[in-house]
């Protein structure tokens, strides 16, 4: 939910009220109440004067035992927009399953080259922090061993992303998380971003990210971690 207040949108601040209340009818002075000592925002005369208007202006409608509804239009828009939600909610759901399905794989798979290699760079827990992390918020810039090149952001909550790259060819490894920079680096441990975009990587192509992985293992004394 868009939680930023259209004040000077009438329509859309009764639409904002509705989201909050979820119900599909209230008291006027339920209403009255709810708007101005639990949502704070308009003192109970305003809030009368504000709903005496979009009663006038056909936004809210009034029976005669001052129940009040949404109009037609008001109430599809609403409608909507709970089906929308349902679908945003059912989403994340179903992404947060498949990425637990992913560690719980990862986990329990032993035979893989990929796997045992990861695990190398992981300390322990470190892969079930993956958890909370999107695929969305990746940005996969540069993926080709050939050329010994990562390049990928990572979004997340930040404004700016995190970087991360990774250069076989001069050995160095850039990322610049508050965890990599202060835990793991210094030890040439991978963070939950670089255990995540190597899982990424390991969908779009296993053998590639294998390599990489096996490069680094098998030079780490030569490696440069850095921030």
């Amino acid at each position: 939910m868009n939680f930023a207040i259209p004040r000077n949108n009438p329509s859309e601040l009764i639409l904002y009220i509705w989201k909050i209340i979820d119900l599909p009818s209230i008291s006027l002075n339920e209403l009255i109440y709810t708007i101005s000592f639990e949502l704070f925002l308009l003192p109970p005369q305003k809030v009368k004067e504000f709903i005496q208007n979009s009663i006038e202006n056909k936004l809210l409608e009034k029976d005669e035992q001052d129940t009040i509804t949404l109009p037609q239009n008001l109430n599809k828009k609403l409608q909507n927009w709970q089906i929308e939600r349902k679908k945003a909610i059912l989403s994340k759901i179903q992404n947060t399953q498949h990425r637990v399905r992913a560690v719980n794989n990862f986990e329990m798979d032993k035979s893989s080259n990929f796997n045992t290699l990861l695990k190398a760079f992981l300390d322990k827990g470190t892969i079930n922090r993956t958890v909370s992390l999107s695929e969305g918020d990746f940005t996969l810039n540069e993926f080709n061993f050939e050329k010994g090149s990562i390049k990928a952001e990572y979004t997340g909550s930040k404004e700016e992303p995190y970087i991360i790259e990774i250069n076989t060819k001069n050995k160095i490894l850039n990322h610049n998380c508050h965890d990599f920079q202060t835990r793991r680096l210094e030890n040439k441990k991978f963070c939950k971003h670089l255990a995540k975009l190597f899982l990424l990587l390991k969908e779009k192509d296993e053998i590639s990210a294998t390599n990489f992985l096996s490069e680094i293992a098998q030079n780490i004394d030569k490696w440069e971690f850095a921030s």
